[in-house]
Parts: structure tokens; C-alpha cells; sequence
């Protein structure tokens, strides 16, 4: 059976490259407990960061090569509302996916990386931030290039943090019980159903906090750093 002729290779690729890198990521957290008893919890996380980070930068390295691989179904960029609404589409889904629940300095395993079970914050919106932030994205830069790689790309992004989603639910329900069942009663994964129907309630208090301030510094110099980071990209030959 022949392909069609604009179902390039790189599809495959980048279906292949995700998958390894789902399996990396979501592999290391599921081996979390077991890590951090025999080798500690910074070494750990440095580990889960020289595996992750690399596949990470690969990913984004491929995608910015061949964005515009495949079929093109649509083509609206000309549109003087389509830049405006995906740079604030892009910048919203920075705010879910890197929340000010997270601990920079634990991330970098400066502090004691720990698991925490948070019920603040944009958590009250939805329980998975990163999932909401991920499909953000994907629906933004999807209208924007409008080819089926792009497509391909994040409806591969999005299986993924779909799996995330139940993955990060049963991680969480081992470890904590029915402290996590409680709190999984009063959020939602959907944004703002559980504030919808009452089990929730926003405190915008807990979003005046440092990180979200170094989110928005983030989105602005991903702003004016982004036609660099395509030139720089396109010196990568793959």
C-alpha cells in the first residue's frame, strides 16, 4: 500500500522520538519511590534531568525543523487576529504549565526534591496543570501552522499528558491515600468544574507569588528570543 506522498517520514519520527520520551518520563517517575530509597532524592532528580532534558531538547529541535512537513490543511497566518490570539493562547498555557505550585529550587534539586499533594493556586482551577498548559499550546501553534505534522505533534503531546493524567492520579493515590482522595474530590481535572459546581473556590491571593512574575519574564523573552531559537535550530541537521 503506498503512502500518500505528503505523509512524509518525519511523522513517524516524531510519533517515535515522543514515545521514547513518554516512556523516559513517565518511566522515572513511576520509578520514583524506588530511587530515591536506594540512591536519595537529589540524586534522583538529577538523573530524571540528564535523561529528560536532552529527549526534551531533541523534541523541540525536530518539531522547529519540520513544522511545516506534510500536508498543509490550512493556512490563516495572513489573518491580522491569528498572531495576537496565539501569542496570548502561548502565554496562558506557560501559566499552566510551568504553575507557582512548583519549587524551582527543588526542581533543580538545590532543595530536597519531595512529592507534595497541593490543593492551592492554579491547582483549584484544574488538578493537572501541565495537561490543560500542554493542549493550550497544541490548539495554538496547531491553527498557526495548520500542517498535518503539527497536528501529528500534538495530538501526540496530548495522548501523552492525557496519560499523565491518570498516571500522576495513581502515583498520588499510592502515596497519599485518602489525604489524595479528598482532595481529588474537591478539584477537577476539566479548568474550573469543580469551581462550577461549588467544591471549589478561587483565592486570587495565591496567585500574586514570585513565580508567576518569572512566568510572565519567561513568555516575554520567549518573545523576543524566538526568531533566534528558529535561526538557531535550523542550523541542526535533522
Amino acid at each position: 500500500m503506498m503512502l500518500p506522498s505528503w505523509l512524509t517520514p518525519s511523522h513517524f519520527i516524531m510519533l517515535g522520538l515522543q514515545f521514547g520520551f513518554a516512556i523516559a518520563h513517565s518511566g522515572g517517575a513511576a520509578l520514583r519511590p524506588w530511587a530515591e530509597k536506594y540512591i536519595g532524592p537529589r540524586v534522583y532528580r538529577i538523573i530524571f534531568a540528564l535523561v529528560s532534558l536532552p529527549l526534551a531538547v531533541i523534541l523541540i529541535v525536530y518539531f522547529f525543523n519540520h513544522r511545516y512537513d506534510g500536508l498543509q490543511m490550512w493556512q490563516i497566518q495572513y489573518l491580522p487576529w491569528v498572531k495576537p490570539l496565539v501569542w496570548v493562547l502561548s502565554a496562558i498555557s506557560f501559566l499552566f504549565l510551568y504553575p507557582a505550585t512548583f519549587n524551582l529550587l527543588e526542581i533543580a534539586a538545590i532543595q530536597k526534591p519531595q512529592v507534595h499533594l497541593y490543593e492551592t493556586g492554579i491547582i483549584r482551577i484544574t488538578r493537572h496543570p501541565q495537561m490543560v498548559g500542554q493542549v493550550i499550546w497544541c490548539i495554538a501553534h496547531t491553527l498557526w501552522l495548520g500542517t498535518t505534522f503539527t497536528l501529528v505533534t500534538s495530538l501526540g503531546l496530548i495522548l501523552h499528558h492525557l496519560f499523565g493524567v491518570w498516571h500522576g492520579d495513581r502515583r498520588l493515590a499510592w502515596r497519599y491515600g485518602s489525604a489524595f482522595s479528598a482532595v481529588k474530590q474537591r478539584t477537577s481535572i476539566i479548568p474550573f468544574a469543580a469551581i462550577l459546581d461549588g467544591r471549589q473556590s478561587l483565592r486570587w491571593q495565591e496567585f500574586f507569588r514570585p513565580a508567576y512574575i518569572g512566568v510572565a519574564v519567561f513568555v516575554l523573552l520567549l518573545w523576543w528570543s524566538h526568531p533566534l531559537l528558529l535561526v538557531a535550530t535550523s542550523k541542526v541537521q535533522w
